[in-house]
């Protein structure tokens, strides 16, 4: 006898009734990048298009083109493949290999690197669709950097906006103030953790030579820089937890194993690059009583 929408455990289609089975994804314990698939996805801030965050063995991100490029099409110092998630330069000796997006991007107008025919109908592309979304709202994010805004009756001096952190012998731009500084690790409701990455234990100010970066021209007026900086320093607490600051999370997300639901936010500190955000002293705290 053939079920009827009455018939238990069937459907009103006649198909049976039973449990949805659900996938369950997982990230190896023994994989190199901790980064979701799903939240490397993004666009860009300078042209809208889409991007694909990836890290570097320095643990750097890179923004890549989503899609797979012919290798004979790029050239090769413009060439990048991936490998257990992690992205290296060059080819990996297949026919298909990655591109950055910044040789593509049209805000990088006019491209004077090596290119290709193929290259250069791309960058149109991109070209026309930032044309079409700054048409329907999107607003691109300016080039330049610009300095914050300070009240001149405040008498203590504010907190910089976007300090200088010393954590692992390197100096890092910190994407804002310390304590908005959140963890990027996936919580148990499959969203960003709220939880700040900075402790109030952790790190003092302290102040150290302005140093430029090793890759910095030679010819720029390195006399302009002041002597010293501000920067938050790390390097006096363990190995382990200047590695969580690196990593960006907090201490509850420290040794778990949840997934990165979000890209690292720290920038490699460039005092020509980031002049701006050069503090001339340590904030103080307010006095008692102060308003």
């Amino acid at each position: 006898m053939a079920p009827t929408p009455c018939t238990p455990g069937f459907n009103w289609d006649e198909t049976r009734k039973g449990t949805p089975t659900t996938r369950t994804l997982r990230i190896d314990p023994n994989s190199p990048t901790r980064l979701l698939r799903s939240a490397a996805a993004s666009t860009c801030r300078f042209c809208g298009n889409l991007i694909e965050w990836c890290y570097r063995t320095d643990g750097s991100p890179v923004p890549l083109h989503p899609a797979e490029l012919d290798a004979a099409n790029v050239p090769s110092p413009k060439r990048w493949h991936l490998a257990s998630g992690i992205a290296h330069p060059g080819g990996s000796g297949s026919s298909w290999c990655r591109i950055a997006h910044t040789a593509l991007c049209p805000t990088n107008s006019p491209y004077t690197g090596a290119t290709t025919p193929t290259l250069t109908e791309l960058r149109r592309t991109l070209a026309l669709n930032t044309r079409h979304l700054v048409n329907h709202g999107f607003q691109p994010a300016a080039q330049g950097l610009t300095t914050p805004k300070i009240d001149p009756d405040q008498i203590e001096p504010a907190p910089p906006q976007r300090p200088i952190v010393h954590m692992l012998h390197t100096h890092y731009l910190a994407p804002g103030p310390l304590t908005h500084i959140r963890c990027v690790a996936q919580s148990r409701t499959r969203d960003r953790c709220r939880n700040p990455v900075t402790d109030r234990r952790e790190g003092r100010w302290a102040l150290m030579p302005v140093e430029p970066a090793g890759t910095a021209p030679r010819h720029l007026a390195t006399h302009l820089l002041p002597a010293e900086m501000a920067v938050y320093y790390l390097s006096d607490l363990a190995y382990s937890v200047q590695l969580r600051w690196r990593r960006q999370r907090c201490v509850v997300h420290d040794y778990g194993a949840a997934a990165d639901i979000a890209v690292t936010e720290w920038e490699p500190f460039d005092p020509f690059l980031h002049h701006t955000h050069l503090p001339a002293e340590p904030p103080h705290p307010p006095t008692p009583g102060s308003t």
